[in-house]
């Protein structure tokens, strides 16, 4: 038992290290070394857990996407209309990015550049089939615009992205009274 628990915190400590550096650094200024070095462990360690660099940041994806998945559905519920559905999950988005600024920081980099396997990509994709079976309603029912999921995306989530940089760069405040907007914009955007 015990053996378990410190091989999951050097993994974990692994994973952290890899996400503060690509933040900081970016993905081609990370080497394994760095990462070791702020892990507290060996570099040799690190292919105890992964098989390389690649290896390692598509995990570290896919435990980011797990997290924001997690997070975007708490308090949803398939049955829910769909702008209430919408509202609930667009939310739990903008409070994700607005708390988890380190995770939404990485998750958007992955998002603008090919940082990713593709096939790795397509998975975490998946975490999010709630929301696009939500809009596949949505459209099957004559409430939301027949458009690209990508389309959809990028009209309703993607803003926060930046926004948030906007924010991180104190030059805008996304308190709850603009969240509120937002929102707004973002239903509008995408309703019939």
């Amino acid at each position: 038992m015990l053996k378990k628990e410190k091989i999951t915190d050097k993994k974990s400590a692994l994973l952290n290290a890899t996400l503060t550096l690509v933040n900081n650094h970016g993905f081609h200024n990370t080497p394994m070394s760095k990462i070791a070095k702020l892990a507290g462990v060996s570099p040799a360690t690190i292919y105890l857990y992964f098989e390389h660099k690649q290896d390692l940041i598509n995990s570290l994806y896919l435990e980011v996407k797990k997290s924001f998945s997690k997070s975007t559905f708490n308090g949803y519920d398939e049955q829910m209309s769909v702008k209430k559905g919408f509202e609930i999950i667009w939310f739990n988005i903008a409070n994700y990015k607005l708390n988890q600024v380190r995770e939404s920081t990485f998750l958007s980099q992955c998002d603008n550049s090919r940082m990713i396997d593709e096939a790795i990509r397509i998975e975490g994709l998946k975490n999010l089939q709630p929301l696009l079976d939500l809009w596949e309603r949505g459209k099957k029912e004559g409430i939301i615009k027949p458009l690209s999921d990508y389309i959809l995306y990028s009209h309703t989530v993607y803003p926060l992205s930046f926004l948030l940089e906007m924010q991180e760069r104190e030059i805008f405040s996304l308190d709850q009274e603009v969240k509120n907007k937002m929102f707004q914009v973002a239903w509008d955007a995408i309703k019939l």
